[in-house]
């Protein structure tokens, strides 16, 4: 199997489908096998986007604020055992280790659950809250544990801004800085940047700025209507804003495997999935099976054996790294503007996994490849009507209407924010959307999404 060509096809096929915009790199053995770009790093598609391109990596900056946590326990200033309390006494979280943070199993709710008290900052002080103000934020809004530490396993970006700060404080220099002496210059990542552009500015040329879709057109995710309030968490550290290309990815890679940053030693209890409290594994993925080590998603592949892997997503940012370590292959994907088709996407980038695992790819689908071609709309004025809300849902769909020929529906998210979106007609009562993989099935006088069932009104 060519797998250049394979990989070069997919990207092009998704592109043509408007649903990809950014950068690949994938290589065994330190050498690359394939590596391209498509389309541009500006919304007025100017700037077409080139080898050397500097993406957001948005969550795959976790990877590096472990290995600085793992770097000040080589040196004796932090245990995983110890508890935060001792770092942060003002914390209203007790029993919280520095091993719950890096295994997500902390139960510290996420930062974004309570998104409006850094909005309200922004908006009313003209300022972004800087990372110190994770505390604060803790203490003001003393938002209830998920769970008892190592009772469970819940993502928190706000356990990697304590990391953050831990690293900050023990260290004695700015976060920033500890990145850019201990990691990005010992493994030569000479275009890698800790940085806070939405904040302060780019720093650096050729940046891919973040695009989302809005209103039938492309716009900088800081000038959109819907995610502009993203510069308000532009100030944390931690859980995003590493700035690098596919290059300095490899170069990343290659410093692991190396023992340049980490020894190897170091680097197994980084890929050591956490456990709960009753001894079990703490799944990360349940799909995948994976657990979650320091910094890195953690799975077995039957062949390939070890791989870890860690994704990146903020409106207009989609990233993936995922380094096979006993096969030594490692895929980088990075993309700077939101996709249209979920479904699109999702096949290409299982298609992307399948090749690095020597497997043919499925073709690329869209929504429009499996929708129905010329459907019996008889009975879709029927469907229409606002629908029930049933209460802890994170999405519902609050009414269906006609529109230019088209059945539309609008939804809600659990924050109340609405987006409105054409149904694509799957089979006769059966629709889905391009934004997400959720199907609809119209009944008797009733929607049906997944489990859920609602009345129409």
């Amino acid at each position: 199997m060519d797998k250049n060509e394979k990989m070069q096809a997919l990207a092009r096929a998704l592109n043509e489908k408007d649903c990809f915009n950014g950068a690949w790199l994938y290589a065994e053995k330190g050498e690359i096998v394939s590596k391209g770009v498509l389309g541009f790093r500006d919304p007025e598609d100017r700037l077409p986007i080139t080898e050397d391109t500097i993406f957001q990596l948005a969550s795959i900056s976790k990877t590096f604020t472990a290995t600085a946590a793992m770097l000040l326990m080589r040196e004796g200033l932090l245990s995983p055992e110890d508890e935060i309390t001792k770092f942060f006494p003002e914390i209203p979280y007790p029993g919280v280790r520095v091993r719950h943070l890096l295994h997500h199993t902390s139960g510290i709710p996420d930062y974004f659950d309570d998104a409006d008290w850094f909005i309200k900052i922004w908006e009313e002080e003209k300022r972004v809250p800087g990372n110190d103000e994770i505390l604060r934020f803790l203490r003001e809004t003393r938002a209830k544990q998920y769970f008892t530490p190592g009772e469970g396993l819940q993502y928190s970006n706000t356990g990697y801004n304590l990391l953050a700060l831990l690293v900050e404080r023990l260290s004695g220099i700015p976060y920033e800085e500890f990145l850019r002496k201990n990691i990005f210059e010992p493994a030569g990542m000479s275009s890698t940047y800790y940085c806070h552009i939405r904040r302060d500015g780019v720093p650096f040329e050729k940046y891919a700025q973040a695009t989302v879709y809005e209103d039938g057109k492309c716009v900088a995710d800081i000038d959109s209507a819907e995610y502009g309030d993203v510069v308000a968490f532009d100030g944390l550290n931690g859980d995003d804003y590493v700035y690098t290309n596919i290059f300095d990815m490899l170069k990343w890679d290659r410093a692991l495997r190396e023992g340049k940053v980490l020894t190897l030693e170091e680097q197994k209890l980084m890929y050591t999935p956490g456990k709960l409290n009753n001894g079990e594994a703490a799944v990360y993925d349940e799909d995948e099976g994976l657990g979650y080590g320091f910094g890195w998603g953690v799975g077995r592949d039957e062949k390939l054996g070890l791989v870890v892997s860690h994704s990146g997503g903020m409106p207009g940012v989609s990233t993936w790294f995922e380094r096979f370590i006993d096969a030594d292959r490692v895929l980088v994907i990075l993309s700077c503007r939101d996709y249209r088709d979920i479904r699109a996407y999702s096949s290409y980038w299982a298609g992307m996994e399948a090749i690095a695992r020597d497997k043919e790819p499925e073709p690329i689908v869209s929504i429009e490849d499996i929708a129905i071609k010329d459907p019996d709309k008889s009975k879709w004025e029927s469907f229409c009507g606002k629908y029930e809300h049933p209460e802890n849902v994170e999405f519902i769909v609050d009414e269906v209407f006609m529109k230019d020929g088209e059945l539309q529906a609008k939804a809600l998210d659990d924050d109340g924010d609405e987006m409105t979106f054409r149904l694509y007609p799957l089979g006769e009562d059966e629709f889905g959307r391009k934004g997400g993989m959720l199907k609809l099935k119209f009944g008797d006088g009733c929607l049906m999404m997944d489990d859920l069932t609602c009345k129409k009104l």
